[in-house]
């Protein structure tokens, strides 16, 4: 049974193009995901189908009306993960993408504009997700990060899963540097270390640079207090 992954935006014409490529599209192909590109306007009940409107309290932006996001995901009848993406989520990880690539189905809220209403992420999301500490102008790239990495994992979606398991965050922190021909570049060698055939020391080379380069990045699992 493939995965259904629904996202529920008023850009759907954003997602027509990268879901066509790489390895979005050949994991469709290969029947482990379908995709359902939901367009919130649908739900609305106006001649203009709209979609925000002023905060309560005052202050500056639109807030995105909770209804058509209530409708949209009843609608699909969609199941728990029901993600919001928003920058007061938790951070996405790569063990959420793996939750998500083993589950049936995954409903994505693509937010817009200055916020969208709280009643949003409270009654209905089953979680919130942000990419980190900064905020972009819509939900839909974050959508497309997470698609990326969630089907990247399904069978049939790569030709070689053994390329994803050497990645970094694969249940390790980073992964060591990779080096391809030609051997010297402009002065620039190749470690000696990776030309000398000798396996067990090029595993003990990149285990090391990986714990290096997990040490000096820093392992982040969750955000920073602030307190």
């Amino acid at each position: 049974m493939p995965l259904r992954i629904n996202v529920v935006t008023i850009f759907p014409e954003f997602f027509a193009g990268p879901l066509s490529l790489s390895i979005p599209s050949r994991a469709a192909a290969a029947g482990a995901v379908e995709y359902n590109v939901v367009d919130l306007r649908e739900y609305t009940h106006d001649r203009h189908r709209t979609v925000d409107d002023y905060p309560y309290g005052g202050g500056a932006g639109m807030v995105m009306k909770p209804g058509p996001f209530f409708e949209a995901v009843e609608a699909i009848a969609a199941k728990a993960p029901i993600v919001l993406l928003s920058p007061r989520g938790r951070l996405f990880t790569h063990a959420d993408a793996v939750r998500y690539s083993e589950g049936d189905e995954l409903t994505l809220l693509c937010g817009h504009y200055k916020d969208v209403d709280q009643r949003v992420a409270d009654h209905l999301a089953t979680e919130e997700v942000s990419l980190g500490e900064f905020v972009l102008s819509g939900g839909e790239p974050v959508a497309l990060v997470i698609i990326d990495a969630t089907v990247r994992l399904l069978p049939g979606a790569m030709s070689d899963m053994d390329s994803a398991r050497g990645d970094s965050w694969f249940e390790r922190g980073l992964s060591a540097p990779s080096y391809t021909r030609p051997p010297e570049f402009r002065g620039h060698r190749v470690p000696d270390v990776l030309l000398s055939g000798d396996h067990a020391k090029i595993a003990e080379w990149r285990r090391t640079e990986a714990e290096r380069l997990t040490a000096e990045g820093g392992l982040v699992a969750k955000r920073p207090s602030t307190a």
